[in-house]
């Protein structure tokens, strides 16, 4: 039987050339995108791509099955928008979204921009202030999603994977560190470290770094990122942030950046909903995905094993 996911399969293919790559696209293993490939060639008994060339193209028969997607897929999205519509003119829906990172705004706002565009009658917020415990924000009906960098298991809390980033540690230019390929939790004990002015739980650098070293670097702090900048470009201390979010002052050569271990420091975001509620918020989380993929450098997927999502 054919259905609306063998048309998803079939557009992904020809959009990117590659089965990794519409794998990726579609949230699916190799094998699992394979197995539906092969059980829709058996439904026609016919292939639908030519296997032998780089990128994939699609077979006479697979470009038929593309054409019908084109026309199927923008339908089913229209219907289920104005169903949307019908459905919460009769109740109108809020969307208030708390942060956890200081850094988010940037690739936040156009997702919700986007959001804005497809459901025009949810009204929108940002919770504002800083919260310690921001999944409380949940359980008190105080906001509907929650921007976080951990899972932690909570009773109706479920998360929705959002991408992975590298923290980078910032220097100025010329500093003693520069030559060094990476810094590891050493290289930060003699140095003022800045940072934002949240618990030491809340920062990557701290927790999974430093304090399992033993190490404790004098401290200064700063509310905004670009003052933290400043202070690093001026020699006052060292910082670790995400690379995505200091991007622009690494292409003006404002301050340097290192990796932190050999490896680098990945961290992870969420988007923390209360779990009776998974369903309604999954379109948001993966315009968020999509928005900071087309916005953001320096970022991946979150490792296979963690997509799913988890109460």
């Amino acid at each position: 039987m054919l259905e609306l996911r063998h048309l998803r399969l079939i557009t992904a293919l020809a959009e990117t050339g590659s089965i990794t790559h519409a794998a990726s696209r579609l949230h699916l293993t190799q094998s699992a995108l394979s197995h539906q490939l092969a059980a829709l060639e058996h439904y026609f008994d016919m292939p639908l791509l030519e296997r032998q060339q780089r990128p994939l193209n699609l077979t006479p028969a697979g470009q038929a099955l593309l054409e019908l997607a084109h026309t199927v897929l923008p339908a089913v999205e229209q219907t289920r928008q104005a169903i949307s519509r019908l459905q919460h003119n009769a109740q109108q829906r809020s969307l208030r979204i708390a942060l956890e990172c200081h850094t988010c705004y940037d690739w936040l706002m156009p997702a919700m921009d986007a959001y804005r565009e497809r459901h025009a009658e949810v009204e929108q917020d940002l919770v504002s202030g800083f919260h310690t415990e921001p999944l409380a924000l949940l359980r008190s009906n105080q906001a509907d999603i929650v921007i976080v960098s951990e899972r932690k298991r909570q009773s109706g809390i479920a998360y929705l994977p959002l991408f992975a980033y590298e923290i980078v540690a910032l220097m100025a230019h010329g500093h003693r560190l520069t030559p060094r390929p990476f810094l590891d939790a050493a290289d930060f004990a003699d140095e003022t470290l800045i940072t934002y002015p949240v618990p030491d739980r809340m920062l990557d650098l701290i927790r999974r770094v430093l304090r399992p070293a033993g190490v404790n670097p004098p401290r200064r702090t700063a509310e905004l990122t670009v003052a933290i900048l400043q202070l690093v470009a001026s020699r006052r201390g060292i910082a670790a942030l995400p690379r995505w979010a200091v991007q622009g002052y690494l292409e003006r050569h404002y301050v340097e950046a290192r990796p932190v271990g050999e490896k680098g420091l990945w961290s992870e975001l969420y988007a923390a909903v209360r779990s009776s509620e998974l369903e309604l918020h999954q379109e948001f989380a993966v315009l968020l995905t999509e928005t900071a993929f087309a916005n953001l450098s320096n970022i991946k997927r979150i490792a296979a094993e963690k997509r799913k999502p988890r109460a």
